[in-house]
């Protein structure tokens, strides 16, 4: 559904403002490339977190089963 949203707003500006969506499609790759490496450090944060909050909830799952 984003894709479909992405597609019509980029085939509005086609109608709109041609030269702004041609740039567009031009900067976009080098524009995610750029954001490439904050992405995979969100994610690796992210795993981080969770491994931290699994390893001290772990006893508290161990008594409850028992």
């Amino acid at each position: 559904m984003r894709t479909l949203i992405a597609a019509i707003l980029l085939c509005l500006l086609f109608v709109f403002c041609w030269p702004l969506a041609l740039v567009l499609l031009i900067l976009f790759p080098f524009i995610w490339l750029i954001l490439l490496p904050f992405r995979i450090i969100g994610f690796t944060i992210e795993i981080v977190f969770k491994m931290i909050g699994a390893i001290l909830l772990f006893p508290f799952r161990v008594l409850k089963m028992i």
